[in-house]
């Protein structure tokens, strides 16, 4: 399916509606710079979380390079990307990552859009135009959100408007890059607005070194984020989110020492979510009720011209996989006690050209929240209970149907001595069940039997985490140590009778530590610069594959980012960035071997430069902004996937009016 995104886009200025959340709860004493969250289903100040918190702002989303998910988290050093011509990337927190076809129940990381599933694990189909912020939950989010958040979760929150703006920006660059950008906000009578419409389309890109690969041009990218809302009582409105992204003839080139040059992909995803929120006179009662649909659409274009040997029929390979769900929620403070309640439902439908059969997935979960609060909050108790209900069916004439149910528990403690200061206790689990056709599918394919096992038993993990998070002067500082127990992995098995099948034995050890750490020089000085150097690093200490007794493949041991931002707040703005890869064992499938052998992908290190200047400000006309980037800056020669080596040096000038 192509969605015709500007024309959606046009229809949606002057038809969307939209909610901000309502208000939380307010806290009774200072906190730590107030910063807001989300981590328990409704805003709440972060001094009463007791997970490992990320919070990427709107600022820091303006000063980066990144236009869409994957890059910015890779940028950040917070996630272990995989990333692939033809707009495909999955984004790893803490040993484990997404999954980039379709159904991401089958991830293990979890990308949430406005707190509700993205249904999709490409993070390349986020564009970050539109964005308020984004927050990271590393660690467990299943008490929260259900299956897949074993590693993490990422909650891309949608930007709201607050006022009234318009913003036009329009660039070019390195291996024929062009790419404009329309948006703005609006309010009054009651109603709110805020949307972006980008378009984008890039040739063949050079190596580091200056090597062209290629086919890994696109012709051309759309992302479209729309929000709107109308307030028609004091704490009550009606909102609607349309998110929408389209790639349309991707280069797809295939392994580097096999160019594929006439390859090519598509690649669609849209949501349309509704939701009304409240909350009562006295405050003391929230409430929140949304329903949403989508659809995730892959295509792959391998044309029979490229396939000499006659192996492949020339026809496309598809996966659709549409989405729709509920959810209900009821939020109450009874004195020091937060509670929150409430009921989630998703549906699947998931048709692969390759596959004769369709699946289908349906969740219901109730989860209840809670968190008591001691002397102001400064000490705070969190803990949590979810149960979710699944039905997977593989549809006939030769699949079944197959229920499962699933409990998760977890508990934290948050303890802030000072207003500065936070230490922070946690335990959690997360889980990701078998897909459908593991559990239910009955088909015979290219002569080999494939059989889904009803008793496999969910992956699971169990997570203890303790962190300490630190403010002052312009400093900001935190420093976690998380241990995970990850068991039931689901692998290929075979039964007896030949036929494959799967079967849960795999469990594996993750342990390590995060920090992320900047200081303003300029503050403590009194200089007008902000003059910020930064490190945000994770190290893991163990990863090891339990049955083997070796270290886990496709996971580095360090990533970190570092850099320096220095800002004169008058429109003066530079930026540098390393982002650090660590090396990773993984299997060479470009060997042509079966199995395919181990081998080790180096690490890697990219540097990028951003500067930006408003030359020209007045109240009649606007501001006039230029800005400069320079990506790769030392043309270093790196892939995040072995066979798919990414863009070496590169350039990228724009210039932006709002007003």
């Amino acid at each position: 399916m192509h969605v015709n995104l500007p024309v959606i886009a046009a229809a949606g200025l002057l038809a969307t509606s939209f909610i901000p959340p309502v208000e939380s709860f307010a806290a009774s004493a200072p906190v730590m710079d107030q910063v807001v969250v989300t981590a328990g289903r409704i805003e709440q100040n972060s001094r009463q979380v007791s997970a490992n918190i990320t919070v990427i702002d709107q600022e820091e989303l303006r000063r980066s390079p990144s236009r869409n998910l994957g890059d910015l988290l890779a940028e950040k050093g917070i996630s272990q990307v995989r990333k692939y011509p033809g707009s495909l990337t999955s984004v790893g927190i803490r040993g484990f990552r997404t999954d980039t076809h379709g159904n991401d129940l089958q991830g293990k990381v979890l990308i949430l859009l406005d707190g509700r599933r993205a249904g999709t694990g490409n993070a390349t189909k986020l564009l970050t135009k539109n964005i308020e912020r984004i927050e990271i939950i590393r660690g467990p989010g299943a008490v929260q959100y259900g299956s897949a958040g074993i590693g993490g979760i990422i909650n891309v929150i949608t930007r709201q408007g607050r006022d009234t703006s318009l913003f036009v920006e329009a660039g070019g660059g390195s291996f024929d890059t062009a790419e404009g950008s329309i948006g703005g906000t609006a309010t009054g009578a009651g109603l709110d607005f805020s949307g972006a419409l980008t378009g984008r389309t890039t040739g063949d890109y050079d190596t580091g070194g200056g090597d062209t690969f290629s086919n890994t041009g696109v012709d051309r990218e759309t992302g479209v984020s729309l929000h709107g809302g109308y307030s028609f009582a004091e704490g009550h409105r009606l909102g609607l989110i349309f998110t929408g992204y389209a790639v349309e003839d991707a280069g797809f080139p295939g392994y580097f020492s096999s160019v594929d040059l006439d390859d090519t992909t598509d690649k669609d995803n849209y949501s349309v979510d509704l939701r009304y929120t409240g909350g009562s006179a006295a405050g003391n009662l929230q409430w929140m009720t949304r329903a949403f649909f989508g659809q995730d659409s892959n295509t792959w274009y391998d044309p029979v011209t490229s396939n000499p040997d006659g192996w492949d029929d020339g026809l496309p390979d598809e996966n659709t996989t549409d989405q729709q769900g509920a959810q209900a929620q009821l939020s109450s403070r009874l004195g020091n006690l937060n509670i929150t309640g409430g009921f989630d439902y998703v549906r699947y439908e998931v048709e692969n050209s390759w596959s004769p059969q369709r699946s289908t997935y349906d969740n219901s979960a109730v989860f209840i929240l809670a968190g008591m609060g001691w002397w102001q909050d400064r000490l705070v108790v969190n803990a949590g209970l979810r149960h979710d209900w699944f039905t997977v069916k593989v549809e006939e004439p030769a699949g079944r149907e197959e229920d499962q149910t699933h409990l998760t528990p977890q508990i934290g403690l948050a303890y802030n001595p000072t207003d500065r200061l936070k230490l922070r206790l946690q335990y959690a689990q997360g889980f990701m069940m078998p897909s459908a056709n593991q559990l239910a599918i009955d088909a015979s394919q290219w002569g080999t039997r494939t059989v889904g096992n009803p008793d496999l038993e969910p992956e699971k993990s169990a997570t203890w985490e303790a962190g300490v998070d630190y403010r002052r002067a312009g400093f900001n500082g935190s420093l976690s140590y998380f241990y995970t127990d990850f068991e039931d992995k689901i692998v290929t098995a075979y039964r007896a009778d030949g036929s494959q099948s799967w079967a849960n034995r795999g469990d594996a050890v993750i342990a390590g530590f995060e920090s992320e750490l900047g200081y303003d020089l300029g503050e403590p000085l009194g200089w007008q610069w902000e003059v910020r150097p930064y490190l945000n690093a994770t190290l893991l200490t163990q990863f090891e594959d339990q049955e083997s007794d070796s270290d886990l493949q496709y996971v580095s041991e360090t990533i970190f980012a570092a850099g320096l931002i220095a800002d004169n707040a008058r429109g003066l703005f530079f930026r540098f960035n390393l982002a650090y890869t660590g090396e990773q064992e993984i299997q060479d499938y470009e060997s042509g071997t079966f199995p395919p052998p181990a081998v080790d992908l180096e690490s890697s290190t990219v540097a990028d430069l951003t500067a930006s200047w408003r030359f020209l400000e007045t109240e009649r006309h606007g501001a006039f902004t230029l800005r400069g980037e320079l990506t790769n800056l030392f043309d270093e020669e790196y892939a995040y996937v072995k066979g798919s080596p990414m863009s070496g040096r590169g350039f990228f000038v724009s210039l932006r009016w709002d007003f």
